[in-house]
């Protein structure tokens, strides 16, 4: 497989997931209590968007970048505490959901990051050495998964975030979906996907939802993003929040609706219901 998240830091997606992440991590620290973060796909944890790759596809600029001008004042909660992590390496740096994670953590709090390339794992390992409660591991992410199931602080969120470059990746999700909802039944899930077909897309969400949690949410983003160079880009995204906290669809909403201007996109919320 050679994907490298590197080429689509930043981008529309990016912006809508960790938008997401932020918004569960900061509703998970209205309590004292420990929590853990486990990330299945965890990348590099810091991107250059000043470098070759990030500048040959132009997705930040179309997404992070166009955010820029606004004023952490002005936004709406969620959308600030966003920015101000986002903004936290400097315009031409972006970080990636374990590095994100790792800044809103507690020193009761722990993070799992599981990263399966040697190249992109010992950036991760440097990206996280100033951050003592985070732990970087070699591997693959669903092998890993459930061995560290269920955590012992009992809270906590995954993500399932792979690059869905393999054609197992969308089957491999759902199960691993299941797996965490199975064994951490309390926990919040994060599972982003790619949406290039509607069907594919709803086929895949159904089958999580099939898995049993009680609650879930779906959010999709859609952006103008015309092909470039004669090669079509991704327009639509998704994530699917098993078990979302209380306010989480009315958070995310505001937030959307503020930049969808700015990234020339819509965006929806949709409670789901498990059966």
């Amino acid at each position: 497989m050679n994907y490298r998240h590197t080429y689509h830091a930043g981008n529309f997606a990016d912006v809508a997931k960790h938008l997401a992440l932020v918004g569960v991590l900061l509703h998970l620290k209205k309590k004292d209590t420990p929590f853990a973060v486990i990330d299945t796909h965890a990348g590099r944890g810091l991107y250059d968007l000043s470098g070759s790759e990030a500048e040959r596809t132009g997705e930040a600029k179309a997404g992070i970048a166009r955010l820029r001008d606004l004023r952490i004042e002005d936004a709406p909660p969620l959308l600030a505490a966003y920015l101000e992590v986002a903004r936290g390496w400097g315009e031409t740096r972006y970080p990636g959901s374990p590095l994100i994670a790792a800044r809103l953590l507690r020193p009761q709090d722990r993070l799992v990051a599981i990263e399966k390339h040697p190249d992109e794992f010992a950036a991760l390992k440097r990206a996280l050495q100033p951050y003592p409660r985070a732990r970087a591991v070699g591997g693959d992410g669903y092998e890993q998964l459930p061995a560290l199931l269920p955590p012992p602080e009992r809270r906590g969120v995954v993500l399932i975030d792979p690059p869905y470059e393999s054609e197992n990746d969308f089957a491999d999700a759902a199960r691993a979906a299941a797996t965490a909802i199975r064994k951490f039944a309390t926990a919040i899930l994060l599972i982003w996907f790619p949406v290039k077909a509607k069907a594919e897309a709803d086929r895949f969400c159904g089958e999580v939802i099939a898995a049993g949690a009680g609650k879930a949410l779906r959010v999709d983003i859609v952006v103008d993003n015309p092909p470039r160079d004669g090669k079509a880009r991704l327009s639509s995204a998704g994530l699917l929040v098993m078990n979302p906290p209380y306010g989480f669809d009315t958070e995310m909403t505001r937030a959307l609706d503020a930049i969808a201007p700015l990234l020339g996109s819509n965006g929806e919320v949709v409670r789901l219901t498990a059966t």
